[in-house]
């Protein structure tokens, strides 16, 4: 007598795979449904779901790595959410708001930064440290694509905002979209914080300014969204020097090894 046998999806053995890819495909919807929510005018939602999207970024990946369902796939599917999410949606947005009114030159600039994205993403696929670099892993060469695509927004952000600070950074807006889409085929190292250990003992102030942060979100979004991204901006400076230090550091360490070999 035959047996019976379960119909499953996937095997018991990959539903751990489920969790991060769900993740990411809602970050892909989100991505698309910003672009339609611009075409509409409704530019604080559309902002509000590119946020929502890098959350789900951040989030994807680190679930992943945590209950160790990594895979190839997912980690193809994730530069294809990035691409649709953060290299396509927030400069369509801003081709919708602003970019439009310099015609062919504004729709130039949109391609030219999705074409940076496309690459910028394509070689952070092909990238590779071995162990004797592995303090390269606390680096990305380039702006990420998430903080990319929420950077060319702090324009919109900033009127989004409401301050009353009486200026215009409208006219800034292609010129910022061109720097950041440089900045992302660049090798300017900036932050990753993905192999940044963290002691017990600040784990409770970690997890406080995380709530913090969300909070502010949740009652205060684009005034904390603008906030966060031009701390960001400064941030890059100081992740320059500490690439360098380190540069310095691994260095000094190879020459004294070449040089006990000597002797």
């Amino acid at each position: 007598m035959e047996q019976n046998k379960k119909f499953k999806i996937v095997s018991s053995k990959k539903t751990r795979y489920l969790l991060p890819n769900i993740l990411t495909l809602g970050g892909v919807c989100l991505g698309i449904s910003s672009i339609k929510f611009s075409i509409d005018g409704n530019f604080s939602l559309s902002v509000t779901l590119i946020l929502l999207a890098a959350i789900f970024d951040a989030l994807d990946g680190r679930i992943a790595r945590l209950i160790k369902g990594t895979s190839e796939f997912g980690k193809e599917l994730d530069s294809l959410t990035d691409f649709v999410s953060f290299g396509i949606a927030p400069v369509f947005i801003l081709y919708f708001w602003e970019l439009n009114s310099y015609g062919k030159l504004g729709w130039a600039i949109a391609l030219i930064y999705s074409v940076c994205c496309v690459l910028r993403l394509a070689r952070f696929n092909l990238t590779k440290h071995d162990d004797n670099h592995a303090w390269k892993n606390n680096f990305f060469e380039g702006i990420p694509s998430p903080a990319g695509g929420l950077i060319i927004l702090i324009p919109l952000i900033y009127e989004l905002s409401n301050f009353d600070f009486d200026l215009n950074l409208r006219f800034i807006t292609p010129y910022l979209t061109i720097f950041i889409a440089l900045m992302l085929v660049s090798k300017v190292p900036t932050p990753s914080l993905k192999k940044i250990s963290i002691s017990p003992k600040t784990t409770i102030f970690l997890l406080l300014s995380v709530g913090v942060i969300f909070i502010a979100l949740l009652f205060y979004t684009f005034k904390t969204l603008l906030f966060l991204s031009l701390i960001y901006l400064i941030i890059i400076p100081v992740s320059i020097f500490f690439y360098k230090k380190h540069i310095k550091k691994h260095s000094t360490q190879i020459s004294d090894e070449d040089h006990e070999d000597i002797l």
